[in-house]
């Protein structure tokens, strides 16, 4: 029991355990159907491998019919490579530079999707093998056989060998954050309602702290993988705009709780609180199951729709009439500006809920298309297609400073460079010493290193291992042919259950049962498969010392420099949008959409420099609460600037009047504020200091009210939707203005760290640098 119970703590949902099982039953079969039953050597290697790396080294997740379509993809694309390095593995430099560019094709092609990324060794594998074992044109029927026969096997297995269960995590704890929040939100308007009575008040209080758990738990699950989890589909892409969402709705509700004084407005606020989180439920439920009702979220849709400009027409008709003192007309209007806040809290609130909404419709709808629409590609109305979306990803990583470009090109290199070391040298297995190359080598040079010491010594204990049992058996291949199954099985679970050098252990000892069963070598081929992984765990550590070796860590600070500075730029640039959008003497801004796509870039960079950041081991030197907390700061920017877009497209009245000094004010407040934003970029990629954040400007709302004075009511003195909008924006600016006190501090100690690591970098560099002579 204590040993199962470990392994379940080890290897969660029993996945590699799962995964080494049917690799157990079908690589043994498939390889004795080659050499005894057709007597095939070529047909048993590539159908033993080949089923190795369909089981062992993935595992799609999600309903079976998308598992099926994920593997039969793989086979085929893995069939291709068999094909094409079969092709070239005749000429050794030929070989070498289709090993780079495929290499660096499938692992930088995984940027798109995390299928593809998932994928990407066992894609890999099959090309590794056949083009390190040359062969005539003429072998390729027999290769592309076994490895069919080996993704035939592959598809049975998953379907009816121990099949692993829907996993949907993501989605399943989106639904209960969005549920929770949902609660949350009821909850206030009970408080409001009821005076903030102090049995409503506990009960909004547990709301509170269980919703913000439930939040924590949907990053926590979005961040445990080693990938973004993200596929080229249409569901896929909408969930993980989700999360973002998500925690930028807790946020909202976070930096302005209910309480304070009753206002006017709180009848029709309480109404769009009610219908936000009507719409919200919905949406858990539809995430949670297919049954629930389609139409309901549309109607709610609506009626928040209705019930926000039923909102924003009580608060206008509520706009304080003109008096003739100026002094009264100060106090009155400065009395109403405050009161405006619940409103600016439910309109920011209610564009995140309808938000959220519109996504997992879009999402569900998606999964609901029928087979024939998923064959033409059908897309649900507002979705891109999965060829510009995945055009859109790959194009935010060519980037000087992409980790992902930085792992990919270091990855195609030190394979190519393998290829060719293996067959310059003549070593008797060149795949070996390719396959220990893309085994060891990881984001940064250290990393490389531990894992090079580690396969060295677990293929010294494999050798250990199996040169003991090929000692004491002999010639004996009837218990070579018992032993392999379990030999396997150990291979696919020891990194999971046990580490990586027991990994290595066992996959020595399996290969030394292996080809000693096809024809028997003895103990001697455990030292040719030494020196082989020596080899190639000497390049990967030669790669990695010259490409990059500082990892994701270094890399972090850049992607966290570059996300604020393009999110602030978007903000800047929707603010000039939305005020221009009103006054009829200055031509409109265009929508900001290049600026949009460009902190979207930005954002997807820094997700895979903090994937990466997390998946190294080590030390880290920087708090992982202050990296989420730069995280949400890039978040929250960027859809602060959505809000804005957004709030402004909602005008239909078109430019009126002269608004110089509202537009003016407004624009002169946001243009302060990301600019804060930009200089602590520029520290955040280690030059300068994070500057002090911004104080309260307590003359801010004195200028606003002059500023919109005059457009707090039209000709006939009736109260004008454009001022409300002008405050509002206004509202947006002093959230990005907030956000500086909880981001100051986690900006700091990422800058001091970048400071340090470029310092070392320089230093590292001068000690290179050949000592500057003058001449006589």
């Amino acid at each position: 029991m204590c040993v199962v119970k470990s392994l379940r703590t080890r290897d969660a949902g029993l996945a590699a355990l799962r995964r080494s099982c049917r690799a157990g039953i079908v690589a043994p079969g498939l390889f004795a159907f080659g050499v005894e039953g057709i007597g095939n050597v070529t047909m048993a290697i590539f159908s033993a491998f080949g089923s190795i790396s369909l089981l062992l080294f993935v595992d799609f997740a999600g309903p079976l019919r998308e598992r099926l379509a994920a593997q039969g993809s793989l086979v085929v694309a893995g069939a291709v490579l068999v094909c094409l390095g079969t092709l070239v593995s005749g000429s050794v430099w030929m070989a070498a530079v289709i090993m780079a560019l495929v290499g660096f094709g499938v692992l930088f092609s995984g940027v798109v999707s995390s299928v593809i990324a998932g994928s990407s060794t066992s894609l890999l594998a099959g090309f590794i093998l056949a083009v390190t074992l040359p062969g005539p044109v003429g072998s390729i029927p027999d290769r592309l056989a076994g490895y069919l026969m080996a993704g035939a096997a592959s598809l049975i297995a998953i379907t009816v060998l121990w099949p692993a269960p829907v996993r949907g995590p993501l989605r399943l704890a989106t639904a209960r954050s969005c549920s929770l929040l949902a609660e949350r939100l009821r909850a206030e308007v009970g408080c409001v309602r009821g005076g903030f009575a102090a049995d409503r008040r506990v009960v909004l209080d547990e709301l509170v702290a269980e919703a913000s758990a439930a939040v924590t738990a949907l990053r926590k699950s979005f961040f445990d993988t080693p990938y973004r989890p993200t596929g080229l589909t249409t569901e896929a892409r909408t969930l993980v705009r989700l999360v973002d969402e998500v925690v930028w709705l807790e946020e909202i509700l976070e930096r302005m709780p209910p309480g304070g004084p009753a206002t006017p407005s709180d009848v029709v606020v309480c109404e769009v609180v009610l219908v936000a989180a009507d719409l919200l439920e919905r949406g858990a439920d539809r995430l949670e199951s297919d049954d629930a009702d389609p139409t309901a979220p549309r109607l709610d849709q609506k009626r928040l729709r209705d019930a926000r400009t039923a909102m924003e027409r009580a608060v206008t008709s509520a706009l304080p009439a003109p008096v003739a003192t100026d002094g009264q007309s100060q106090s009155v209007v400065a009395g109403f500006i405050s009161s405006l806040e619940p409103s600016f809290r439910a309109q920011e609130m209610s564009f995140a809920v309808s938000s959220i909404a519109e996504n997992i419709e879009l999402g569900v709808a998606a999964r609901s298309r029928r087979w024939w629409e998923r064959a033409l590609g059908r897309q649900p109305d507002g979705v891109s297609s999965p060829l510009s979306s995945a055009q859109e990803r790959a194009g935010a990583h060519i980037e000087p400073h992409s980790v992902w470009l930085h792992n990919s090109l270091r990855g195609a290199f030190a394979l190519g460079l393998a290829v060719l070391v293996a067959e310059v040298t003549g070593v008797q297995h060149s795949f070996w010493v390719v396959f220990g190359t893309l085994a060891v080598l990881r984001s940064n040079a250290l990393l490389t290193g531990q894992n090079a010491l580690r396969a060295l010594l677990g293929t010294v204990v494999g050798i250990i291992v199996g040169s003991g049992l090929i000692f004491a058996l002999g010639s004996n291949t009837t218990v070579f042919w018992i032993l392999l199954p379990p030999a396997i099985v150990f291979t696919g679970l020891a990194p999971t259950a046990i580490s990586f050098a027991a990994g290595q252990a066992g996959f020595t000892a399996a290969l030394l049962i292996l080809f000693n069963i096809i024809e028997p070598a003895g103990w001697t081929i455990g030292l040719v498969r030494f020196e082989d992984i020596a080899i190639g765990c000497a390049v990967s550590v030669g790669v990695g010392m010259l490409f990059w070796p500082r990892g994701a860590g270094a890399a972090l600070g850049q992607a966290t420099a570059e996300a604020f500075a393009e999110s602030a730029g978007y903000l800047s640039r929707a603010i000039e949008y939305g005020v221009t959008r009103s006054d009829g003497l200055v031509p409109a801004a265009p929508t900001p959409e290049d600026e949009r796509r460009n902190a979207a870039a930005a954002a997807r960079r820094l997700d895979d420099a903090f994937r990466c950041f997390l998946a190294e081991r080590g030390t880290k030197h920087i708090a992982l609460a202050d990296v989420t907390a730069l995280m949400t700061t890039v978040a929250v920017l960027r859809l602060t600037a959505d809000a804005i877009v957004d709030l402004w497209e909602q005008d239909d009245d078109g430019p009126t009047g002269d608004h110089t000094t509202a537009r003016a004010d407004i624009v002169r407040s946001g243009l302060q504020v990301c600019k804060w934003y930009q200089e602590a970029a520029r520290a955040l990629s280690g030059y300068g200091e994070v500057p002090e954040r911004l104080t309260r400007d307590e003359t801010a709302d004195e200028r606003l009210i002059n500023a919109v004075r005059r457009d707090l009511f039209d000709g006939g003195g009736q109260g004008t939707s454009t001022a409300i909008r002008m405050i509002w924006t206004a509202g947006h600016i002093d959230v990005a203005q907030q956000l500086q006190m909880s981001v100051v501090g986690p900006a700091r100690a990422a800058a001091a760290l970048q400071n340090r690591m470029n310092t070392v970098a320089g230093r590292a560099v001068a000690r290179r640098q050949p000592p500057h002579t003058t001449s006589a």
